[in-house]
Formats: structure tokens, C-alpha cells, sequence
């Protein structure tokens, strides 16, 4: 799949929903819960089979990956796990702000 951002996809699986903030050049295959992620819209049953595999989403969290140069923000949780071409999709931490002395 195509990304690019601002882009809105929901799961199939579960209730996850993300936002597309920053997407890479080429094709890749986003998923939750195993499944890939569709267009709002685009997904007419949640198959509960595989949608509580893995650590979940949580509202208001970015994920990312700085080497694939892809960064996803979680705008409805739930208990499918992100992934890109099978791998985990992991949390963005938060960047430690200057001291202000």
C-alpha cells in the first residue's frame, strides 16, 4: 500500500484507527491485528479471530520507525497489534526537552 500523509486507516480487526503523519517513498504492508489496514469505511466486519494478538494501541501515541521513515498517530485505540511487513510497528518516545536553568 501507498501511504501518504494524512492519511486516515482503520483495522479490520479491531477498533484501531491512525493517521498517517510521516510516510515513506515506497510500498508497505501496514497491518493490525494481521490484517491489513483499510480506508475508513473499507472494512465492513471486525474479525475478532486475530484482532487481540500483541501489545495493542493506545489513543494520542505516535509509532514509528526513523529507518523506514514512517510515523503513524493512534487516533482510536484497541487491541490489534501495528505492523509493517511483519514486524512490530514500535511506540515513539517522547524527546527529553532542554533543561531550563
Amino acid at each position: 500500500m501507498q501511504l501518504k500523509p494524512g492519511m486516515k486507516l482503520e483495522s479490520q480487526t479491531c477498533a484501531t484507527t491512525v493517521m498517517v503523519i510521516r510516510a515513506p517513498a515506497g510500498e508497505v504492508d501496514l497491518c493490525c491485528g494481521g490484517l491489513p489496514m483499510a480506508a475508513p469505511g473499507g472494512a465492513t466486519e471486525k474479525s475478532d479471530a486475530i484482532g487481540d494478538q500483541g501489545a495493542g494501541t493506545l489513543m494520542g501515541k505516535r509509532y514509528g520507525s526513523d529507518e523506514l521513515g514512517i510515523e503513524l498517530l493512534c487516533s482510536k485505540p484497541g487491541p490489534g497489534q501495528l505492523t509493517i511487513d511483519g514486524a512490530p510497528v514500535p511506540l515513539k518516545e517522547a524527546k527529553p526537552l532542554p533543561s531550563s536553568d
